[in-house]
């Protein structure tokens, strides 16, 4: 027992002085950390301290060179207000300087104006005066000098311009008849201006506006492909169930129309079966058109014609001259020449055969240069047509003059059918209205004593008296009537015009 508790007191002992020896270390240790947090705190400060220092050393030269270089700027920009305080000076002394010349020059100008005022007022006095003195001097009043001076120089004026054109009509009649005439009647017969949209546009009936989507298709492809294949536009716009095809071939708008009625009726319209009903559609229109033909060749009952000369005649079917078809009028020409030639005794084969041939290259005049006259006269000796046939078609426009009585009787045949009233889109009362008004230009003239409107209004003769026109006047005077009737009417085709005097005629063309 007393060795156990010696034991026990030692253990406790041993604890308490380990105890002793480890809370004087935690001091020891605390106290060097306190030390050592000191120093650093002092090093730190000190640290600060000077930082602070540079800093504020830093910032004092900064501020220094900043101010200099302010100082610097202001200095510059004071001298540059300086130069425009003075520019603007100089300006403003220069300005001042023009308003003063400009004062005295409107000052000066002023007094111009006062003293031209008083000349101007001086000289209506003298002229008045030297009016009035040349008026007692002639017996007559300024007014009358006037227009007797004006009716002198006048009657010079028209006496050398009636010499002057009539030296030039004869000048231009000597080398250039014949070529006006082609020429003229060739633009006339490929052209007809005034009846341009009647004969150039085609419309299809719809049965309902939803077809126009379909015939646009997605993104326009089907009416690209339809324009492309055809070179026809097809306008498709506002007008209710209904699609314009205008193209100035007739043979592609048939086609055009044929293609676009075949895909409405078939209903499936897409690239692949437009292609194929275009095809279809022309092979069908060659049919028609040699059919077309072969018909025309039946009804003039003259004999058999080439089979190219079928074909191209056929054609005629599509094509109009100023309204009026060209197939029906060349039948129409047939019929009046077989006649004629029959009560004259004349050839009545080779007249129906030249008049069925006579406009035939109409339907390549705008293949070919040239006349369709010559063009039809070329395809005729071209596909073994006799001679007096062929002269008789190229000189049914005296593209040379006509040497046979078979060739006059298709110009006349061809004359009465163009000219008949209503066969080129022309009312009876415009007809009649055409006629008055021709002869009312020709009789409104002086010295006209009557004026007559021949052949349809093709020709118009005026009479005038010997007494108060001569030759030269009687030039001036077709002029003149010829420039009106260009001017006031529209005809179609040349109006001739025919002065008389004396048993003397003048004729212009026009």
């Amino acid at each position: 027992m007393p060795t156990a508790a010696a034991a026990l007191i030692g253990i406790l002992v041993g604890f308490l002085g380990a105890f002793l020896v480890l809370t004087a270390f935690s001091r020891s240790r605390v106290r060097a950390a306190a030390d050592e947090r000191a120093r650093i705190l002092s090093d730190a400060q000190r640290e600060a301290d000077a930082i602070r220092r540079e800093a504020h050393v830093e910032a004092r030269e900064q501020a220094l060179q900043l101010r200099a270089e302010i100082e610097a700027d202001v200095r510059e920009r004071q001298l540059q207000v300086m130069k425009i305080e003075e520019r603007v000076l100089a300006r403003e002394e220069e300005i001042q300087a023009k308003l003063d010349e400009l004062d005295r020059r409107e000052q000066g100008l002023g007094d111009r104006e006062t003293h031209v005022r008083a000349l101007q007022e001086e000289l209506k006095e003298a002229h008045r005066k030297a009016v009035a003195a040349l008026e007692r001097i002639s017996g007559m009043t300024a007014h009358e000098a006037r227009q007797q001076l004006i009716e002198r120089s006048r009657d010079l004026i028209r006496h050398e311009l009636e010499r002057e054109a009539r030296r030039m009509e004869e000048e231009a009649r000597a080398d250039s008849r014949r070529r006006a005439r082609a020429l003229v009647a060739d633009a006339l017969q490929r052209v007809a201006a005034s009846h341009t949209a009647e004969v150039t546009v085609s419309v299809v009936e719809l049965a309902s506006d939803d077809l126009k989507g379909r015939i646009i298709g997605r993104e326009g492809r089907n009416i690209r492909a339809l324009e492309h294949l055809t070179g026809v536009d097809f306008i498709i716009d506002d007008t209710p169930h209904a699609v314009v095809l205008s193209s100035f071939d007739p043979l592609r708008r048939e086609v055009a129309r044929l293609t676009l009625d075949k895909l409405i009726e078939d209903g499936r319209i897409h690239p692949a079966r437009i292609e194929e009903m275009y095809y279809q559609s022309k092979a069908e229109l060659e049919d028609h058109i040699k059919l077309a033909g072969e018909q025309a060749v039946y009804e003039a009952n003259c004999g058999t014609f080439h089979e190219e000369l079928v074909k191209i005649l056929g054609r005629l079917k599509f094509r109009t001259s100023y309204g009026q078809n060209v197939l029906k009028h060349t039948l129409e020409v047939v019929h009046l020449g077989g006649i004629m030639a029959a009560e004259l005794e004349a050839g009545v084969k080779t007249t129906k055969r030249a008049a069925l041939l006579h406009d035939i290259g109409k339907a390549v005049s705008h293949e070919v240069e040239g006349s369709h006259a010559l063009i039809s006269a070329q395809l005729a000796r071209r596909y073994g047509e006799s001679e007096g046939v062929v002269h008789a078609i190229e000189a049914h426009h005296y593209e040379v003059q006509p040497q046979t009585v078979e060739a006059v009787l298709v110009i006349a045949a061809d004359a009465i059918s163009a000219s008949r009233p209503g066969a080129r889109g022309e009312s009876l009362e415009n007809y009649i209205k055409r006629l008055e008004s021709l002869e009312e230009i020709a009789t409104s003239k002086p010295g006209v004593a009557k004026a007559y409107a021949l052949q349809a209004g093709r020709e118009i003769r005026v009479i005038v008296e010997p007494s108060q026109v001569d030759d030269n006047g009687a030039v001036l005077l077709s002029h003149e009537i010829a420039r009106e009737i260009e001017d006031q009417l529209e005809y179609p085709g040349q109006v001739k015009v025919i002065v008389i005097r004396e048993s003397r005629a003048v004729e212009v063309a026009k």
